[in-house]
């Protein structure tokens, strides 16, 4: 039995995947959310196999859930869903620790195989969006410049994003503070900003934090 926890803040998008996945014999949907703030505490309540994640909610933004999930050391497996571009969205979530990205344009037959596949220990991505990963995205000089931030760098962008000094988040990530300043400088150069209020407009401009 797959467990999923659905988190969208749709009432009527939720019900439409529920009726999807409940007519799929070895999928259970065990909760349901439609804030940010909540998502994590009912993945600790009732322990989904796979989290379906909007990835524009009310609350925390959808990297600080994957954040904050992957702290908490909470196994679930996350395919994101949206209807924001692939590229510069998905390419993100999954280096931040999402097992999948769909569109909500999804068939029925789409959602169930995303499930499944995330489900069984695989990523999830649409041939598009695995053809752009293949060609090296980070060498692409036409996407959006935080697609070519590693992993901890991101981590760092959306801390310093979310108002966290550079102390606290060497304390958060149990790093040197001089670490932490060495991202902030390569975030900046490769976003081509100069200052952190700069970073910040960049990071809700794009939705990179909750606004």
């Amino acid at each position: 039995m797959i467990r999923v926890l659905l988190a969208d803040d749709h009432p009527i998008f939720r019900e439409g995947v529920r009726r999807i996945l409940e007519r799929t014999p070895e999928v259970k949907v065990v909760g349901e959310v439609d804030t940010g703030d909540r998502v994590v505490q009912l993945v600790r309540d009732v322990t989904p196999d796979v989290l379906l994640l909007d990835i524009s909610m009310p609350g925390p933004g959808h990297l600080a859930i994957l954040r904050e999930l992957k702290e908490g050391d909470l196994r679930v497996r996350v395919l994101m869903f949206s209807g924001y571009d692939e590229a510069e969205y998905g390419i993100p979530a999954l280096r931040s620790g999402a097992a999948g990205y769909i569109m909500k344009s999804f068939t029925a037959a789409e959602l169930v195989e995303a499930v499944r596949r995330v489900h069984s220990g695989r990523r999830y991505v649409s041939p598009s969006l695995a053809e752009q990963l293949a060609a090296g995205l980070d060498r692409d000089s036409d996407l959006a410049p935080h697609l070519r931030l590693s992993t901890r760098e991101l981590e760092v962008l959306t801390m310093m994003a979310s108002g966290m000094s550079l102390k606290e988040i060497a304390a958060k990530l149990n790093i040197n503070p001089k670490t932490v300043s060495s991202y902030r400088a390569r975030i900046l150069e490769k976003l081509g900003v100069k200052t952190n209020a700069e970073i910040v407009r960049y990071a809700l401009e794009h939705d990179l934090v909750q606004k």
